[in-house]
């Protein structure tokens, strides 16, 4: 063969055989939703041997800021990571997506400026009886569910997770709060942790993570997680000053997941598979 009949090879262009066929990660739902009088979408991705035992059941994580453009795809890279090498439990990923992040994830204020900047924040409670009324039990009757779950999200998620965590705690099974935005309404939820954490939360774990801003300004995560007992082994508190908020959730959601539903059996040792927890302030 001469050099240039190899060069004309090499740059020919690949023949498609076919035409393409579509990658399919899940599935999307349109909710008619009481509670926030309007369509709302949900997403379901399925574990990646769902198909193979129509007997197997699995726990559910809930993604709050859960749509395609969203959080999903990175949390369900990592579930079907983590499933497939036994650092966490194979697990149905639920995504459900906010359209409206001050609305819809933090409660009432009275704040005046946050008010004017924000006018319609303050619904939580209502995003809270979506989810509670209209998706879990969707996906509990459409799919194979055993009964454990839990809820996992970044920033306003997060502060809405550690809020739900707080007033209802019975809601989920377990919590993860990435860099929650404890700041809002002049740290207000902080300050009523004291009265809403005690027996009620016994036996849900709660995954808590922060950043560097966070880490520079602790007051309202050092309030948050005095009221967690002290002799509590459901809680993973992970101070990360070497992340910013733009990079923590990434970074520490294995870690996260690894935590909430722990795989049957432990991957073994030589993978590396830890999790980090940092002392309470």
């Amino acid at each position: 063969m001469t050099l240039l009949l190899a060069l004309a090879i090499a740059a020919a262009p690949a023949q498609i055989v076919g035409t393409p066929e579509p990658i399919v990660l899940g599935s999307s739902f349109t909710i008619a939703s009481k509670p926030l009088h309007e369509r709302r979408r949900v997403n379901v991705v399925l574990p990646l041997d769902y198909g193979k035992d129509a007997t197997k059941r699995y726990p559910v994580i809930y993604v709050i800021d859960g749509g395609v453009q969203q959080d999903l795809l990175n949390i369900a890279a990592v579930a079907q990571n983590g499933g497939m090498w036994g650092r966490s439990a194979e697990a149905i990923l639920v995504g459900i997506e906010t359209n409206d992040r001050r609305k819809e994830l933090v409660g009432p204020t009275r704040d005046p400026e946050l008010l004017n900047k924000y006018p319609t924040a303050g619904s939580s409670a209502a995003f809270r009886a979506f989810i509670r009324d209209e998706v879990k039990p969707f996906v509990e009757r459409t799919y194979r569910t055993n009964g454990r779950d839990v809820v996992v999200g970044e920033s306003l998620a997060a502060l809405f997770i550690v809020e739900t965590y707080m007033n209802e705690p019975g809601l989920f099974g377990g919590y993860g709060a990435i860099d929650p935005s404890l700041w809002w309404d002049k740290e207000a939820l902080s300050k009523d942790a004291a009265k809403q954490i005690g027996a009620r939360q016994s036996g849900r774990p709660l995954y808590l993570a922060i950043a560097k801003e966070t880490s520079e300004e602790p007051a309202a995560v050092n309030r948050l997680l005095a009221s967690v007992s002290k002799e509590a082994k459901a809680l993973c508190f992970n101070k990360r000053p070497d992340l910013t908020h733009a990079t923590i959730y990434q970074q520490v959601a294995p870690q996260m997941l690894q935590f909430l539903l722990p795989a049957a059996e432990p991957a073994p040792s030589e993978f590396g598979f830890e999790v980090s927890c940092s002392p309470r302030p």
